[in-house]
């Protein structure tokens, strides 16, 4: 069972980003919408009572989203890559989505694909849309760059040891005169506990790599899983904070129990204070700890 959720943080557009979203896929909708409380807007500087995070789904997939001020960045080191049934779909959504954006492909035809295109819209996250009906409509794809070149396939392994239910279903190299290092991974697909990810690299000196404008959300049960993943994924004890870290390649995750969202939506606005203004002192996410609180 999937327990990985994409999370993305905005300056202020959260909801904007969401409602449009929402708009442009079949199966799609908005969740809970969570506030910042005085304790949270206090730590971060953003108004009491402005919208903190939304949860929301886009063909039938769940993903959150934040608004967390101007620290964070999008970059085209995370896209959405969309697997459209028809050219007319493809088109539909690239005229929707470059509205107010960026082309960083243009939409045409390509040896791999009938109609596609790379573009980056008004909220600065990345899309590649293509004539492609897959499993999983959306699919996040990680482009390793700079430092990271040359280690998508030792990502993709890696995470496959830490996450259950995971593997790398296939990839393809770069032949010579392709455009890139041949051998290099030219795309790839794995799974992370059955969620599909999509995996490239590129030794062109792009001047983009991982954010944290784009994590990766792990609900856990138990403070064993918690720990667990932890141990395994932080390397970078600078970016550790209110469950959040680093991996070696820099790609954010969250490492959440699935309990905080009743915690922290708990009826009695004074025990939702305390378990928030809790977990805002934490790095590593303590459920007793929040709990007590």
């Amino acid at each position: 069972m999937n327990n990985i959720t994409p999370f993305l943080w905005f300056d202020n557009q959260a909801e904007e980003a969401v409602n449009f979203y929402v708009s442009l896929f079949e199966n799609s909708k908005v969740g809970k919408v969570a506030r910042y409380d005085k304790a949270s807007a206090e730590v971060s500087g953003r108004p009491e009572g402005s919208v903190l995070t939304v949860d929301f789904q886009i063909a039938g997939q769940s993903f959150g989203a934040l608004n967390g001020g101007p620290i964070f960045k999008f970059t085209p080191s995370i896209s959405w890559f969309v697997g459209c049934k028809t050219q007319e779909e493809v088109q539909k959504l690239y005229d929707a989505l470059v509205e107010g954006g960026s082309v960083l492909m243009p939409l045409q035809e390509y040896p791999f694909s009938k109609k596609y295109a790379w573009i980056a819209d008004k909220f600065g996250v990345s899309w590649q849309l293509n004539l492609d009906d897959r499993t999983q409509k959306i699919s996040p794809a990680l482009m390793f760059t700079g430092a990271n070149f040359g280690k998508v396939e030792e990502a993709m392994n890696f995470y496959a040891s830490v996450f259950p239910n995971s593997s790398v279903a296939k990839i393809s190299r770069y032949e010579a005169g392709e455009g890139d290092k041949e051998g290099a991974v030219k795309y790839a697909e794995f799974s992370v506990n059955g969620y599909q990810f999509i995996g490239m690299e590129s030794s062109m000196d792009h001047k983009f790599t991982f954010t944290e404008a784009t994590s990766f959300m792990v609900s856990c049960e138990t403070q064993e899983e918690i720990d667990f993943f932890w141990k395994k994924l932080s390397a970078d004890k600078a970016s550790e904070q209110c469950g959040w870290l680093k991996d070696k390649y820099g790609v954010s995750w969250q490492i959440v129990p699935a309990v905080l969202n009743k915690l922290l939506g708990d009826p009695d606005p004074a025990k939702a204070q305390r378990v928030m203004k809790a977990m805002l002192q934490m790095k590593k996410l303590d459920i007793k700890g929040l709990e007590e609180a």
